[in-house]
């Protein structure tokens, strides 16, 4: 299929960059490729746990040097979400600090009592406590908000249960369905590409997720970009409805495209 001239890309993490805490052969060089021909780019990613601080100390301890301002979570999109929506607010948050972070630097109140939004986001330990005082809340009005709808997220133990499955809980007490910020909603895409002043037609999506990165970059009118280095092989591709602009073995095929 015909291509644009790609000047700026959005790269997913885990999958593309890094894969079971470790980087992937080629993504330091990538990303390093991207800096040298000033490139401008931002990295991706659903979970809404770490802060830009806690992924860049994640990326550099695998050496891969991405500083904050390149980083673009699903908790910075929800924050920049609401402070364009209801400036000021208040929520009731299920979360951790990448979430409660990004929320009070765009100007909210964490609050129990009344709150705008209940927001859900990612967690290492749910709630059950924290999880009956959102429906609760919902019950009586807060409207309802969820950083990602990913059911699972991995561990070295195998799948842990994530945003989606806890939102999923909440929506069947309260028959309230969320509004899911990160991917696949194109609004992560255009949020990201606004971080960045660039524009969908001459950007490209790079992910290893069919049905979060490539359909999400898709939707934004972005070129996508399928690593195979992480979740998803070229047949599980060859099923869905929709293709991405390009498919790769992963991101080493692709530094000799940047000169």
């Amino acid at each position: 299929m015909p291509t644009r001239e790609i000047r700026s890309y959005l790269i997913d993490m885990d999958g593309v960059l890094i894969r079971e805490e470790h980087g992937i052969p080629g993504a330091a060089e990538f990303i390093e490729r991207l800096r040298e021909h000033q490139i401008p780019f931002l990295v991706l990613t659903n979970n809404s746990i770490y802060t830009p601080r806690d992924l860049s100390a994640r990326l550099r301890a695998n050496q891969i040097d991405i500083g904050e301002e390149n980083l673009w979570t699903s908790a910075l999109a929800t924050a920049r979400f609401l402070e364009d929506q209801r400036p000021g607010g208040a929520a009731f948050v299920i979360g951790e600090a990448g979430l409660t972070t990004a929320l009070h630097n765009a100007g909210y109140t964490m609050t129990e009592a009344e709150p705008d939004y209940v927001v859900l986001g990612e967690t290492r330990t749910y709630s059950f406590e924290r999880i009956t005082q959102a429906i609760r809340l919902i019950e009586a009005g807060a409207r309802f908000i969820a950083t990602n709808p990913d059911p699972t997220g991995p561990s070295v133990r195998g799948s842990v249960p994530a945003t989606g499955s806890v939102a999923a809980l909440i929506t069947r007490a309260t028959g309230r369905e969320p509004y899911f910020v990160g991917k696949p909603n194109p609004l992560m895409m255009r949020t990201a590409l606004n971080a960045i002043d660039a524009h969908s037609e001459s950007s490209a999506m790079i992910g290893d997720r069919m049905d979060t990165d490539v359909v999400s970059g898709m939707e934004a009118g972005l070129q996508t970009i399928l690593v195979l280095s992480g979740v998803t092989t070229r047949e599980q591709a060859e099923r869905q409805p929709y293709r991405a602009s390009r498919v790769v073995g992963s991101v080493a095929d692709l530094i000799g495209d940047l000169g």
